[in-house]
């Protein structure tokens, strides 16, 4: 019998913990730079169309390196090397941010961050599905991303230390983060690959789709189009403050979404093994159609204090729900190029999605919001009417 059988059910499994940590240190890392840098790219002469290609561009060339990670590390076995690699190459281009002079050698900056991001995404999941029985998937994957989104808070409470009482600059924050970034692999050193794993996995994608992957990938497709880049937000706070405000309030509005977002991944985790992935799904597609309408119908610090909480909760909700929802229908040997797909789909959203949102902050910010909203309703409802609930139990 496997050892699957053996685990004790509240135990969290060695590989959990230590790509949680590398999650952790990375994530302090890279929150050390997001919520500075949509404000980074205006001062250095970029509009919300700048903004815009930033943020979209990187991931959707990261796109195709997700689903080809995803399905070379099935075809090979071996998921431990792609994670490495993925990480050390987004540390160091976080380094080279620190030299930049203009907006378009941000875009280069990003986009190589973010294709190391593709390069490691759906080799880790699949190591991370491989590590944990199918009944406690759901909490195993929600405590990563709760070591994830705890780095993520702690990185940017840093920063906002550095930046408010210390006057440090874009350029000395972002060495500094770009150095955490490089320790962050060091962890990986001690992760094992799960006997599942070292199996020759059939090619993907020749055959059919697994039953019920499509109106997911339907749905979240649609999310992923309207699910505009994080930058929007903050930068729409910003326009709210003057001065050394209009960057310390958002660094702490970014921080409480980090926060809630942290307290509510692993809860939204265990809620999915109990209730099912769906309905925590569409629960987070609802809640962010109710952030963006209430970015675009309202204004001040009460609201934007509510609306980041909210929005933290959303991205709990859908983060780690999805992923193991679409980890549940994916066969095992083929989990790995399962995910990198269901990376493409998504990824390949994000650059028209920023565009669009980019285009329409220049027109009106109002109707960024408005359009976001919009598509987050049109994904729950093909969510909720033609997705069927796989059985957490089989």
């Amino acid at each position: 019998m496997h050892r699957d059988a053996d685990r004790q059910p509240d135990t969290p499994q060695r590989n959990v913990l230590l790509l949680g940590l590398v999650s952790f240190i990375n994530d302090t890392s890279s929150k050390m730079i997001l919520p500075l840098l949509p404000l980074f790219i205006v001062q250095l002469g970029g509009g919300g169309l700048a903004v815009g290609l930033v943020a979209g561009l990187g991931d959707a060339l990261a796109s195709l390196t997700k689903w080809l990670a995803g399905h070379w590390s099935d075809r090979l076995g071996r998921r431990k090397g792609f994670v490495f690699v993925g990480y050390l190459l987004s540390a160091l281009a976080k380094l080279g941010l620190a030299a930049a002079a203009y907006w378009g050698q941000v875009l280069a900056l990003r986009s190589g961050e973010r294709l190391g991001k593709g390069l490691r995404a759906a080799p880790r999941d699949a190591l991370l599905a491989a590590s944990t029985t199918r009944e406690r998937r759901g909490r195993g994957f929600g405590l990563h991303r709760a070591m994830d989104s705890a780095g993520a808070l702690i990185g940017t409470l840093v920063v906002f230390a550095l930046y408010w009482w210390l006057d440090w600059g874009f350029a000395q924050l972002f060495l500094l983060a770009g150095l955490l970034g490089l320790a962050s692999v060091l962890p990986l050193v001690w992760v094992r690959e799960p006997a599942t794993v070292v199996k020759k996995a059939a090619a993907w994608p020749t055959g059919p789709l697994p039953a019920g992957l499509r109106p997911v990938l339907l749905a979240s497709g649609l999310f992923a189009l309207g699910n505009f880049s994080y930058m929007f937000f903050v930068l729409r706070s910003a326009t709210a403050f003057d001065d050394r405000l209009a960057i310390a309030i958002p660094i702490l509005l970014y921080a409480l979404f980090q926060l809630t977002y942290t307290v509510f991944a692993y809860p939204a985790g265990r809620l999915s093994d109990r209730i099912g992935r769906r309905r925590v799904v569409l629960a987070g597609y609802l809640s962010f159609a109710l952030v963006s309408f209430g970015f675009a119908l309202l204004d001040g610090i009460t609201a934007y204090v509510m609306l980041f909480a909210l929005y933290g909760i959303s991205y709990a909700l859908v983060e780690a729900s999805s992923r193991v929802l679409v980890a549940d229908l994916a066969p095992e040997l083929q989990r790995g190029g399962v995910l990198g797909l269901y990376y493409l789909v998504i990824s390949l959203a994000a650059l028209p999605a920023a565009l669009i949102a980019g285009l329409l902050w220049d027109l009106d910010p109002v109707w960024t919001f408005v359009y976001g909203g919009g598509l987050a309703l049109a994904a729950a409802l093909v969510l909720g009417l033609a997705v069927r609930e796989p059985d957490v139990d089989d």
